[in-house]
């Protein structure tokens, strides 16, 4: 049994660069306690705490198209739909892992497991 540290995504809107080539699909790795800590000595946190966000994903997006790096002025231009989904995601993978219930389909009384998800 495997534990899976990173996982993919597809972004709503999706993200431009300044050549203007979309890019949606990225994946995302666990955060560290570092990821979560170290942004809380950057001053533009202490300015504006809701600038954690920027630098946390910075931190976590390891890959987003064809992007070379993710850094806080990608994540910045990003709409806020896209913005919104990532924060969500990060909060979806991060969590405690969600139970697993066993189910039978009513129709053909196949017997498999799903994961719960409460959202």
């Amino acid at each position: 049994m495997s534990f899976q540290t990173e996982f993919e995504f597809e972004l709503p809107k999706g993200y431009i660069d300044d050549n203007g080539t979309l890019h949606r699909k990225g994946t995302m790795r666990l955060a560290t306690a570092a990821d979560e800590i170290l942004p809380m000595r950057d001053p533009r946190v202490q300015q504006n705490p809701g600038y954690l966000t920027i630098i946390l994903l910075s931190r976590v997006i390891i890959k987003l198209g064809d992007v070379r790096a993710v850094d806080t002025k990608v994540i910045e231009k990003m709409f806020t739909a896209d913005l919104s989904y990532l924060q969500d995601f990060y909060q979806r993978i991060n969590e405690l892992e969600t139970p697993n219930i066993r189910v039978v389909c009513p129709k053909c009384e196949h017997e498999f497991e799903t994961e719960v998800n409460f959202i």
